[in-house]
């Protein structure tokens, strides 16, 4: 795949040209092929850097598109899913230092893999870019040889990658036909993520935490896919062998996420979401801060939006009633007193601010 002489990627005219004498059939499979290929944004002021760096790597059978500042790289990215950046450093306006933290800092091309490149053979700028997330330095003038290898290695890297999270987004499906399972517990994981991450941001939890209980605010409950629904939606109270396989749901929801490395930090969530602050809970009887922080969090946002539901047995309680109630659960030793006051603080505030808010729309009307 070669850039034409003005720089602009010629992937189209190229597929096209390639199919002209092709059946219908043919040409659909030259069409699907291209769009199966990997992806790589080249990043260059230059067009000439751009279309040596197209030319080298023109028999590795991927697909380029091209941007000739770092603002463009961004846009491109937001539009455009891309398997590789091939990023080079020194650019005016925004430079591949600055280009490359944007994309390592946006949600959805954070694993983007970025490999730098530089006319300049200094340590300091390697370091930099480093320091900046590239997962690759090369420096001008490269080994044709060296820029294919190293891209073969990072496009491999990010296939795992692209695996690991088509297997995460398939626990979250199956996470969420559990709740489907439910007409009561509709969006009860997107409302629990939610709570839960605010809980963890007014804590100044990190950004990693923050995405594990996001994550766990989907998957806490991904091991009920092996409760049966006579069990799980039984309408009186559940007998001992009946509750011994209710409560094992957190055990089997651990082990169905325990391969995927990425999901390691939601074990303990999935695991202990159900313990209590006195050691009265499950699966392994944790008491106090043996409980790790994330479970403990998520099951406060688990309680309030189970209470402020409403069920077949029951009428949706209000923030208030709710916080009461859980206020007398805390005070019966069964949850974190410190941070149930963290969290009756936020939602405090945040009951206060909606109001508020409304106030001054009816004021204004």
């Amino acid at each position: 795949m070669l850039f034409s002489p003005g720089g602009t990627v010629a992937e189209t005219t190229t597929v096209c040209a390639a199919s002209t004498n092709l059946g219908n059939g043919d040409r659909a499979a030259l069409l699907q092929q291209a769009k199966e290929q990997a992806v790589i944004l080249v990043v260059d002021d230059l067009d000439i850097n751009r279309f040596l760096v197209a030319r080298t790597l023109q028999q590795e059978q991927v697909r380029f598109l091209e941007a000739a500042s770092g603002a463009e790289a961004i846009q491109i990215l937001e539009n455009e899913p891309v398997d590789l950046v091939i990023l080079d450093q020194m650019m005016p306006g925004m430079d591949g230092l600055e280009c490359c933290r944007r994309i390592k800092a946006g949600r959805h091309t954070e694993l983007v893999p970025v490999l730098m490149v530089s006319s300049m053979n200094a340590v300091e700028l390697e370091i930099a870019g480093i320091g900046a997330g590239a997962d690759e330095y090369l420096h001008r003038p490269f080994h044709p040889d060296l820029l294919r290898a190293r891209v073969r290695a990072l496009l491999r890297h990010k296939m795992a990658l692209d695996r690991l999270e088509e297997s995460e987004g398939l626990l979250v499906m199956l996470a969420q036909s559990v709740e489907q399972r439910d007409n009561c517990t509709g969006q009860h994981c997107e409302r629990l993520a939610s709570l839960s991450v605010n809980l963890g941001a007014s804590l100044g939890l990190s950004r990693q935490d923050l995405l594990s209980l996001q994550r766990g605010g989907y998957l806490h409950d991904v091991g009920k896919i092996a409760v049966p629904d006579a069990i799980l939606f039984k309408p009186g109270a559940l007998d001992d062998a009946e509750w011994k396989v209710m409560r094992n749901h957190t055990v089997i929801g651990e082990q169905m996420c325990k391969t995927m490395k990425c999901l390691r930090p939601v074990l303990p969530i999935i695991r202990s979401h159900h313990e209590r602050w006195d050691g009265s809970g499950y699966s392994d009887g944790l008491r106090r801060h043996e409980i790790p922080l994330l479970a403990r969090i998520l099951q406060l946002s688990d309680i309030v939006d189970a209470l402020t539901s409403a069920r077949p047995y029951k009428r949706a309680f209000t923030t208030a009633e709710a916080l009461e109630i859980m206020r007398s659960e805390t005070a019966r030793g069964w949850r974190d007193p410190e941070l149930m006051a963290a969290f009756t603080a936020m939602l405090e505030n945040s009951v206060a601010e909606s109001l508020g808010h409304m106030s001054r729309l009816l004021s204004a009307s």
